[in-house]
């Protein structure tokens, strides 16, 4: 730190959470950030970092002096950060050490999400530009590393949120309504990992009844292993290939994951050498499933899980917090929104235009929560005329494309995704039919839903793209009756609001109906779900997302408060009435008894926003 520069501290968000305090300086997130691909050697990044923020301008020269300090990786916008306010430009700086013991190898550093765009910078040598502020990236750093001493490392990113023809989902510049302050720069774990030459840089892995295709992208190496065991260390399978090459193991007695038996496998990959000895070796995990779209007894398409037809009901997950915005204050918070999710009997998740870090999905496959993942959207008015916006600028749409095909690359291994959801109620939309088609063919093991909410505000027709229709209806429940190949769902219902005095944000609350009581909140609850549970059966519904898991700034329909410290309405009542909904909606079979398919193709197609 530089002689005279002010030490850190924790600004006082509007609402704190059973966490704010409870964030460590000199611990900040300490838990592995990418669960499927672990080296037990890494240096955890986050922490106290200088920090020098401006408004927008093109012609900022690096600063030579850094002000203010911030804890990373909480965005400055928000309060964790110690910074508490918006900049346009902002600029990192932290020195670090490399451990004795990695010398000799390669030395990798990671970002998991940087927004929007970032150039990064060790001991003053650029090492890596990236666009997006969704999805990670990393650099090779051995080249550059002094010999000894310290590390400098810089970044600099700039965010222009909405001003910015880049996907944003619901961040505004001006936040109000159903949109919400943004998270600029670094806002997940920053870290560094020794590597051997010759390694595995990435994994894909394609799961089905029977066993694990896994695509080891390596870097040297003549052959890879992949081994797979039960949780309690016994081996259930190994093979051996060609480096570079897809494995395919099959598991005997295959146990599957299911949102009540989540039960996961170890997976261990190696790379070989001529001789059989091991130059990399990574620690990674997956589920047996598969999903897809199958006609039920009544010949109508519906959602099937391992074959069978299973109702999918969960809330709307937007996964903003008020004391770190975008970034969870611990991984103990960051799981307990997922927990509460299952004690109130759901088997599902919809999250909701933004991207998570990776333990989420982590302990989403751990819980056993089926998820449909959105793309984050680009910037759309809610000022303008009635009907479908003009397309988005060329550069936006380029953007949005790039890290659509990057969110699904980094996170097509994730056992509890079923679903891509590129677009919700028009925002943003263009060439429908196309991007559900590419969405597809980049992982045609999961369902597309074209756009979430296709009969709702300014989404355009979509011809049929996708196999989910997805109805947007509050309060609803929606009555989708469209009959085509899709199967049907309630993308969206709901928004029932409570205010809690002590526990709302500043402003004026907002929800598609209020109640004013928690009783009655209740009841309300249990008539929307008893009227669900009626078009379950009547139109063969296979899904309904209910808005939503928690408050969210001012908006006051979450079944928790914003500050996670109050169920809103009676847990065990809600309970009861989700399971009802789910037996109701999983009756009929997709496949008869004992028949189950012997892939991870769909059964029929592969699967849409508030």
């Amino acid at each position: 730190m530089t002689s005279g520069q002010p030490e850190w501290q924790r600004k006082d968000p509007p609402l704190t959470t059973p966490w704010t305090g409870l964030v460590d300086p000199a611990a900040v997130l300490p838990e592995h950030p990418r669960p499927q691909l672990r080296r037990p050697r890494w240096l955890n990044l986050n922490g106290l970092w200088d920090y020098a923020g401006w408004p927008f301008s093109p012609d900022e020269p690096r600063p030579v002096g850094y002000g203010e300090r911030i804890l990373v990786p909480f965005a400055p916008e928000s309060a964790l950060s110690g910074i508490a306010r918006r900049d346009e430009v902002l600029w990192y700086r932290r020195l670090f050490e490399i451990p004795d013991d990695w010398r000799g190898e390669r030395v990798l550093l990671h970002f998991g999400a940087v927004d929007q765009t970032a150039k990064v910078w060790v001991n003053n040598q650029l090492v890596v530009t990236h666009e997006g502020g969704y999805t990670a990236f990393s650099a090779d750093i051995t080249d550059v590393l002094r010999a000894s001493g310290p590390q400098e490392l810089t970044v600099r990113a700039e965010d222009r949120t909405d001003i910015a023809p880049f996907p944003v989902g619901k961040q505004r510049n001006e936040p109000g309504g159903i949109c919400y302050t943004p998270a600029s720069g670094i806002w997940q774990t920053v870290w560094a990992e020794p590597v051997p030459a010759a390694r595995v840089s990435a994994l894909e892995i394609t799961p089905d009844l029977t066993g694990f295709t896994v695509l080891p992208q390596v870097t040297g190496g003549a052959r890879a292993e992949l081994v797979v065991s039960s949780p309690n260390g016994d081996e259930a399978a190994r093979v051996r290939g060609v480096a570079g090459q897809r494995l395919r193991v099959e598991v005997p007695d295959p146990r599957l994951w299911t949102p009540d038996d989540p039960y996961l496998y170890d997976l261990t990959l190696r790379v070989l050498d001529n001789r059989g000895d091991v130059l990399d070796e990574v620690e990674s995990y997956g589920g047996l499933r598969t999903v897809g779209v199958a006609p039920d007894e009544a010949g109508r398409p519906r959602i099937t899980l391992n074959g069978r037809v299973t109702f999918l009901h969960g809330p709307l997950d937007q996964g903003y917090w008020p004391d770190g915005v975008y970034t969870a204050p611990t991984d103990e918070a960051l799981r307990f929104d997922l927990e509460k999710t299952k004690e109130l009997g759901f088997n599902f998740v919809r999250k909701h235009v933004k991207v998570e870090p990776a333990r989420w999905y982590y302990w989403a496959d751990v819980l056993g929560l089926v998820v449909w993942q959105d793309m984050p959207s680009l910037m759309v008015s809610f000022d303008g005329p009635p009907g479908p916006a003009p397309d988005p600028v060329p550069e936006g749409q380029q953007r949005f494309e790039a890290e659509l095909r990057e969110l699904i690359t980094q996170l097509r291994s994730v056992t509890s995704i079923v679903a891509w959801v590129p677009f919700n109620e028009g925002w943003g939309e263009f060439d429908t039919a196309r991007i559900a088609s590419l969405v597809k063919s980049l992982d045609p093991t999961r369902l597309v839903v074209a756009n979430s909410g296709v009969n709702c505000c300014f989404s355009r027709p979509d011809a049929g793209a996708g196999d989910v229709y997805d109805d947007h209806t509050y309060v609803g429940p929606g009555e989708p009756r469209e009959r085509d190949h899709r199967a049907l769902v309630d993308g969206e219902y709901g928004g029932i609001g409570l205010v809690l005095d002590g526990h709302c944000w500043p402003g004026p609350p907002q929800a598609y109906e209020m109640a004013p009581s928690s009783a009655r909140l209740t009841e309300r609850y249990a008539e929307v779900s008893e009227r669900l549970e009626q078009l379950v059966g009547e139109l063969g519904l296979s899904g309904a997302v209910y808005t939503q898991t928690t408050d969210v700034e001012n908006e006051v329909n979450g079944l928790l408060t914003y500050d996670r410290r109050i169920m809103k309405l009676d847990a065990t009542v809600a309970a009861a009435h989700n399971r009802a909904v789910i037996r109701r909606g999983s009756a009929g079979a997709g496949a008869a008894e004992g028949e189950l398919p012997e892939s991870g193709e769909p059964e029929v197609g592969a699967a849409s926003s508030h």
